[in-house]
């Protein structure tokens, strides 16, 4: 049968029509062939395109950056849910994949457009049915425009260049968990206030040492998080997703680290000589929950820490990290129903009846090493020429050597308080805006404050202060701090108006790493708490260690 010119023509320009009605959900890494990264116009036409065309996709804003540009949210689930009573409801994990807190590495951003692609049209559309995915894929939004070829310019790629590190206003986003100085990790900590996801995901680009893994990783690493959720995360999680990762995708994957010298003096090794490699060790980064990973733990999720290696090719970047979360997500689908016990029991721990003995948390630490030594891969790089900058740029080259050494990848603590009943900040009028910020912070962190209503006589531990020292240099806009002083038992009146923070409420483990005046990376640390810290000072917030005087507000 023939068919008429006019009737060809009316269906050309039916599938034309309808073609160019579809919304492109390319990334800008796969439409330029991974020489360009997406700009913030490109994350949202992905964005906007899988809300349009997909019904599992709710978008909302988490919040805005300094600059003002909206951070979307991307909530992927079969059905299709738009409030986290509704996620509730379908009784599975939420797990929550942020990209490109550090703007300059963007692997993670990429990488997370294709996944959500994949998840609403492609193979992983069975996710949906198993687990509620949240995606903020461009956390620094500000710092995805300042795109420069100076950038990170010895990564191997893109060789059109990446944004900065920092925000607008020259903070590391992943410094900020626990002062909260940017609108951005404000944002990003309500949004956990609001969803509370089982399961944090943070996706880097590391660089540093020439090993050979095309991926690094890392779970929750400060011991004063939940010992359960650590150890699951670690043995029952990555274990098995490493094993996925060589097996299933051809990829080497290890625990992050850098190559450093017995006992950690000097500086980190770059290069070492399999044949030759004297005392090095594989040493791990930091147990303080400024870093987003270490900040989940105290808050009872789990986290795990993503680090694409910098010298891998920028696809290859792009594909190893996609395969990583990928595998993650179908980890905490085939652990959904422990994920969730074990969250709820970290839940449980300090809103439950008391034991005899009460839980004891670090106020000191050491870095320590795994019982056996282990084989890490080494490897080297050479260099290559970006052609758009003529500047030299180093790609990981074919050597993956195995090295027994030491790995330095857990920390214990080596001093520990018992946790108190709460802890009282006095009355605003006794301490005029003293204090103001350090409880405005404790809200912002979903901390449950409660209003003492009546004048007591309370049992307290007050802390004297023998030593204030404050870093001499400044570190992200503040000079750290730290305290040396005794507790000793006081009877303290308490006027009405006073605040109480209660000890028995989830979110205890980060009260107590934010006011306790010997924290490492507390309200203290970060100056928020400053004004009258002197030696033979009295520390202004006390522990509480009795509240049957104290008549307080519902929580």
């Amino acid at each position: 049968m023939r068919v008429s010119s006019s009737v060809l023509s009316l269906v050309f320009i039916l599938v034309t029509v309808t073609a160019a009605r579809q919304p492109d959900l390319r990334s800008r890494a796969e439409i330029t062939n991974y020489e360009e990264t997406s700009s913030y116009a490109d994350v949202q036409r992905v964005v906007d395109g899988l809300a349009a065309s997909s019904p599992l996709v709710h978008v909302e804003s988490f919040g805005t950056s300094e600059e003002g540009r909206t951070l979307p949210l991307l909530v992927i689930s079969e059905p299709k849910v738009t409030t986290p009573a509704a996620a509730r409801k379908l009784g599975r994990p939420l797990v929550f994949v942020q990209a490109n807190i550090h703007a300059g590495e963007v692997e993670g951003k990429e990488a997370v457009l294709v996944l959500a692609r994949r998840l609403v049209s492609g193979d992983l559309r069975p996710l949906t049915r198993q687990l509620v995915i949240l995606i903020a894929p461009i956390y620094n939004a500000d710092g995805n425009e300042k795109v420069s070829l100076q950038n990170r310019s010895a990564q191997y790629g893109p060789v059109a260049g990446v944004g900065t590190r920092e925000n607008s206003k020259g903070l590391d986003l992943n410094r900020d968990y626990m002062k909260l100085d940017s609108l951005e990790a404000r944002a990003l900590v309500g949004l956990m206030n609001k969803w509370d996801p089982h399961v944090l995901v943070d996706l880097h680009t590391t660089n540093g040492s020439y090993h050979a893994n095309h991926l690094t990783y890392s779970p929750i690493l400060n011991p004063n998080a939940d010992a359960r959720l650590i150890e699951f995360t670690r043995e029952r999680m990555l274990a098995p997703i490493r094993a996925a990762m060589l097996k299933n995708h051809d990829w080497r994957t290890y625990y992050y680290g850098n190559f450093s010298p017995e006992g950690g003096g000097g500086r980190e090794s770059a290069r070492v000589d399999p044949a030759n490699p004297g005392n090095v060790t594989w040493r791990t980064f930091d147990h303080r929950p400024r870093f987003g990973n270490n900040y989940a733990g105290l808050r009872n999720r789990i986290a795990i820490l993503s680090e694409a290696y910098s010298y891998l090719d920028f696809k290859g970047r792009v594909d190893v990290t996609e395969d990583f979360v990928d595998e993650i997500w179908k980890s905490v689908a085939a652990n959904a129903k422990q994920i969730m016990q074990l969250t709820a029991q970290a839940d449980r721990q300090f809103t439950a009846p008391p034991t005899a003995r009460p839980v004891e948390l670090g106020v000191d630490f050491e870095i320590r090493a795994l019982p056996e030594t282990v084989g890490v891969f080494v490897g080297d790089v050479r260099k290559v020429v970006n052609p758009r900058s003529g500047r030299e740029m180093l790609a990981m080259t074919d050597m993956a050597v195995p090295v027994a050494m030491k790995d330095y990848g857990v920390f214990a603590a080596t001093r520990s308080l018992a946790m108190p009943k709460g802890w009282l900040i006095p009355r605003a009028s006794a301490q005029g805006a003293r204090l103001s910020a350090a409880v405005d912070r404790l809200r912002w962190h979903g901390l449950t404050i409660q209003e003492i209503t009546a004048p007591a006589q309370v049992s307290v531990e007050r802390f004297t202060i023998a030593n204030y020292t404050r870093a001499e240099r400044v570190f992200q806009g503040h000079r750290e701090a730290r305290l040396i002083g005794a507790f000793e038992k006081a009877q303290l009146s308490v006027s009405a108006g006073a605040l109480f923070v209660p000890a028995d409420q989830p979110l205890a483990r980060l009260a107590f790493y934010l006011l306790e005046p010997e924290s490492d990376d507390g309200l203290v640390t970060w100056n928020v708490i400053e004004e009258g810290l002197a030696a033979g000072e009295t520390y202004p917030i006390y522990r509480v260690t009795n509240v049957t005087a104290l008549r307080l507000t519902p929580p």
